[in-house]
């Protein structure tokens, strides 16, 4: 029988209301699975926030699949295919994927994805400098901390930015810590359950009671 190893991904940017969650992630696997068959093995979940690039889960769902000799599955490629970042881990990896959206894909199809997110990598770095070029000619002075000031106003948007990402991850974390406080759970037993369901922080950590609290200090706060 086939193994396999599911990797779940989702972000702060309200997928989980575009249907695009976990659940939904989950769902698309077990439909797979059902119909062609297969063993799954173990699934990791990531819940990235803002445009982080680093993908402890991925990290390691890939070494679990190596020791396993098992195929990494994922449920919907299309979601993942201009994310430079996993595709650079999938093609270093060299192993076995499937996309349950997309199950002919293959590893020729995942260097057709680099080219197109390395292109549209460079596209958005072009459009970058000409907006600080933009900026400089306006006389916006730029630099950050090396003796350069910043407007007011774009110090205030990168602050609600990071706000703004905060609460949305907040937000697709909670309902899965207010099922498991509901469950009878501490939050030291909820911090543990997540850990067991590979459910990383925000920061790629193993939760903690007082992590726990912070996201429901946050839905508190909405």
């Amino acid at each position: 029988m086939k193994h396999y190893i599911a990797y779940l991904r989702v972000s702060t940017d309200k997928q989980g209301e575009q249907g695009h969650g976990i659940s939904a992630q989950r769902q698309a696997i077990k439909s797979y699975l059902g119909a062609h068959g297969g063993e799954l093995l173990e699934e990791y979940v990531e819940v990235e926030s803002g445009k982080k690039n680093d993908r402890p889960a991925l990290q390691k769902a890939i070494s679990r699949c190596k020791m396993s000799r098992a195929t990494l599955i994922i449920a919907k490629l299309d979601r993942l295919s201009r994310n430079l970042a996993f595709i650079a881990n999938l093609m270093d990896a060299g192993i076995d994927f499937i996309a349950c959206d997309n199950p002919y894909a293959n590893k020729l199809t995942i260097h057709i994805l680099a080219a197109i997110a390395e292109h549209e990598r460079e596209m958005i770095s072009r459009r970058t400098r000409e907006a600080l070029a933009a900026a400089k000619a306006k006389g916006v002075k730029l630099g950050g901390h090396r003796g350069a000031i910043l407007t007011e106003e774009i110090q205030l948007q990168g602050l609600e930015e990071r706000r703004a990402r905060a609460r949305e991850y907040a937000a697709n974390v909670y309902p899965t810590i207010r099922e498991l406080l509901d469950a009878g759970h501490s939050l030291n037993g909820t911090a543990q359950a997540l850990n067991s369901r590979r459910i990383l922080t925000a920061r790629g950590c193993m939760w903690t009671a007082k992590s726990v609290s912070r996201i429901l200090q946050a839905a508190d706060d909405r």
